[in-house]
């Protein structure tokens, strides 16, 4: 069904958008590759200066019966170019949402005012929201293949349900807030741009 959603999102893009030079790109972030993660982008010239970047990941793995870490992320985002697009530094503005259940996996990282080594002996389950502004660079690689670095910072809004660990389905706390300040992208893309 999302696979469904994702073709038809692309075909109205390419179908609306006049396939000019350097006018679509589409991509894939490396570091979600290196977590399993499904994920795909595409990116739509809107002017000489301005693009936007919508991109989505899924990851619906089980690692084992204590160890869990599922979500899926949609995050549109408008970029600046500072000369050409697709080429060279631009600043992007970025929204961001999406659904998690993430648990039993151990680590100690106290980060921002969010403790993620609650994740070591918990679950947690719930949506998200948030916005932030982003850093990038794109190295043209030849003709039609790009490469991008980017890094963004901003604010996530969540709710949550918590577990009292990752394989059983002992509920604690009930729809609990929480408010995360600090990076909300990271990317290194490949990019084909047609």
């Amino acid at each position: 069904m999302k696979s469904r959603f994702l073709v038809i999102f692309l075909c109205l893009v390419l179908g609306v958008v006049s396939v000019g030079a350097q006018g679509v790109a589409i991509k894939t972030n490396l570091l979600y590759d290196l977590t399993a993660t499904v994920n795909a982008g595409v990116e739509v010239g809107l002017s000489p200066k301005w693009t936007l970047d919508v991109s989505g990941n899924y990851n619906a793995w089980t690692l084992s019966n204590d160890r869990k870490w599922k979500h899926w992320l949609v995050q549109p985002e408008a970029r600046y170019w500072f000369c050409d697009r697709f080429a060279g530094h631009f600043l992007g503005f970025h929204l961001l949402g999406g659904q998690y259940n993430i648990g039993g996996l151990k680590n100690g990282l106290k980060f921002l005012g969010t403790d993620f080594s609650q994740l070591s002996d918990h679950r947690f389950q719930g949506w998200m929201a948030g916005a932030g502004v982003a850093y990038g660079y794109t190295w043209v690689l030849g003709r039609y293949w790009n490469l991008e670095a980017e890094i963004g910072l901003g604010y996530i809004y969540s709710r949550y349900d918590k577990f009292e660990c990752a394989g059983c389905g002992q509920k604690t706390e009930t729809g609990q807030p929480h408010h995360y300040l600090g990076p909300t992208k990271a990317a290194v893309n490949l990019i084909y741009v047609f």
